[in-house]
């Protein structure tokens, strides 16, 4: 495993966060995003952190991985869960814990602060890859469907 840093992210990262989502829409479900618009909206929750916060990984001062948390208030449990979206990792770096990295300083933050209660996320029916390493690292298939509208532009 390498040396990962975790961190939040800060202004300067949002070149790599968008075009980390861009190449991530194309590679995931074949989506061409407007590089413009995904970067009015990263850069929209880089200046509003109640919209939600961007992680980054690095190694050696570079950033080789990020995601995004959003968090869901929940009134059955009395507290947040953070939502984990938009998860890319460069992919030279796939497989040596990255996102390991990633996922258990999210962790570690739910399980210090009181008033979260728990991560979630979810992936594509087809992407065996990503749930094989959700499910190594303790996290569950719960029982519940994802239904969505989505207005087209």
């Amino acid at each position: 495993m390498v040396n990962i840093i975790i961190r939040k992210a800060r202004i300067a990262d949002h070149y790599f966060i968008a075009t980390s989502q861009v190449a991530m829409a194309l590679e995931t479900e074949n989506l061409k995003l407007d590089p413009e618009t995904v970067n009015r909206g990263v850069m929209a929750v880089l200046n509003d952190s109640h919209k939600g916060e961007y992680y980054i990984a690095e190694l050696d001062n570079e950033p080789v991985g990020c995601l995004l948390t959003l968090p869901e208030w929940s009134d059955w449990r009395n507290g947040t869960v953070l939502w984990i979206h938009s998860v890319y990792v460069i992919p030279p770096l796939r497989g040596s814990g990255v996102y390991r990295n990633l996922y258990l300083h999210l962790k570690e933050k739910v399980t210090n602060e009181p008033s979260l209660r728990g991560l979630r996320l979810y992936v594509d029916k087809t992407n065996q890859k990503a749930q094989a390493v959700y499910q190594k690292l303790g996290m569950t298939k719960e029982h519940y469907e994802l239904f969505e509208w989505m207005k087209t532009f």
